[in-house]
């Protein structure tokens, strides 16, 4: 296969490494580069001549001269890292210069936006890509196919539980923002809620038992599970045995009383997602939609006290 060329938005950001590296490492080229910082000397442990750009409008610009120097030059794909409220506007640059998109999570904050993506792949011809890494990574698959292969009238018991601790930036970022990261259950729980659904079906009933700007908790009966979910980016939440290894993050899944061990693994998962994409595979619109109207639904629902039997343990803590 003929290498590709690819444009990275969102080049400073925590997970533009992760893309850069897919991209290398399935055989293509990183040719242009867009971040309103200028803190990419990652850009050099791939290239050195990734043409950069701090303002949109010199990245449009160039993109836009790469289109008409013919089918070499063109890019074919656009990775998108920027912040979640502009996932939109930016899928829509790539697709209008007739590049796929590979956008992180979440694709859009709202559901309605997948509608309108949706109308401007059919009108350019072109794909909308979303990286949803943990449908790939072995444990989860394995978790997968164990649920499938059970009783179709089994209901697991299942508890979600992810502290990732930040700092007071956080709230002063735009990830403190709800307008634009769209909260604590989008901008850090949405991967786990699409691997829930993925595994145990569609939700039939949810509830929010605390929300503000740090944590959230709540309650989901899946069509194969009830799960009890905590999320959370306040250290204080961390249990003492991740205080006690001075392990910022602690990411716990039981399903029925048993842990799923998934730590580990997650090092090339972005690559495999590329490889699939690039093989005419990939998640696209539709794969990402379950995920996004839940976590809308979540955003939008007033807490409620709730049974005790459906309230996350580290609420009472």
């Amino acid at each position: 296969m003929k290498p590709k060329n690819f444009g990275l938005i969102g080049a400073a950001g925590y997970v533009a490494p992760k893309h850069m590296k897919a991209i290398v490492d399935t055989g293509n080229h990183l040719i242009a580069a867009l971040d309103n910082s200028d803190s990419v000397g990652i850009l050099d442990s791939y290239s050195h001549d990734i043409a950069f750009f701090t303002e949109f409008e010199r990245f449009d610009r160039h993109a836009e001269k790469l289109k008409r120097k013919g089918e070499d030059k063109r890019l074919h794909y656009v990775s998108i890292c920027s912040p979640n409220y502009l996932h939109d506007a930016h899928i829509r640059f790539a697709l209008r210069i007739g590049a796929d998109a590979i956008c992180e999570k979440p694709l859009v904050l709202n559901p309605w936006n997948l509608d309108a993506l949706a109308e401007f792949e059919k009108e350019t011809g072109k794909n909308i890509y979303n990286i949803l890494q943990l449908r790939v990574h072995p444990a989860i698959i394995k978790l997968r196919e164990t649920v499938s292969a059970a009783s179709g009238t089994k209901k697991y018991d299942v508890d979600l539980t992810y502290i990732t601790s930040r700092g007071r930036w956080y709230l002063i970022s735009w990830k403190g923002d709800l307008e634009k990261s769209g909260g604590i259950a989008t901008n850090i729980g949405i991967h786990f809620f699409d691997m829930l659904m993925w595994i145990f079906g569609d939700v039939l009933r949810y509830e929010v038992h605390h929300s503000d700007k740090r944590k959230m908790a709540g309650f989901l009966e899946l069509e194969k599970a009830n799960v009890r979910w905590f999320l959370s980016v306040d250290s204080d939440d961390l249990p003492d045995i991740a205080r006690a290894e001075r392990k910022p993050t602690f990411r716990s899944i039981t399903v029925d009383g048993e842990e799923i061990e998934f730590s580990g693994g997650f090092t090339d998962l972005h690559t495999l997602l590329y490889q699939d994409i690039l093989t005419g595979k990939g998640y696209g619109i539709e794969e990402a939609r379950p995920s996004i109207d839940l976590v809308y639904k979540l955003r939008e629902a007033d807490p409620v006290s709730g049974d005790k039997g459906k309230k996350h343990s580290f609420i009472s803590r």
